[in-house]
């Protein structure tokens, strides 16, 4: 598959997710559910991602870890709080640009309508952070 392929699937999947469960669950449920239809469909996906931080040759070790990344392709970063914060942009960004992954979500689940919920961050940056 390719890119946007996997990123609508993700946006659909999330929908479809979200119209079962509602808002109020913790976004642990969320996130089993959407890896759960994501696999189910034939896209290849990962939970809770350890994601190294390459500095001089040493790997600091700093306890990022990405909630989900999709296809090797998107990061997914899963929330539940009241709006998408500056704080959580900046954290996928920061994924974003450590990986060298271009495409990323910010999914807040607790919303009434998911589609409000769903923030696309692109980073452009051809290289990883890595030795």
């Amino acid at each position: 598959m390719n890119i946007e392929s996997v990123a609508s699937a993700i946006v659909n999947f999330s929908i479809k997710v979200h119209r079962k469960l509602g808002p109020g669950l913790l976004e642990s449920v969320y996130q089993k559910c959407l890896a759960y239809e994501l696999y189910k469909n034939g896209i290849g996906v990962k939970c809770e991602v350890p994601i190294p931080v390459w500095y001089e040759n040493i790997n600091i070790d700093l306890g990022f870890r990405a909630d989900m990344i999709v296809s090797d392709l998107i990061i997914v970063e899963n929330k539940t709080a009241k709006e998408i914060a500056p704080i959580h942009e900046a954290q996928l960004l920061t994924y974003l640009k450590i990986t060298g992954l271009h495409l990323g979500f910010i999914l807040n689940w607790n919303v009434v309508l998911m589609k409000d919920g769903i923030k696309r961050m692109v980073y452009r940056k051809r290289e990883p952070l890595r030795r």
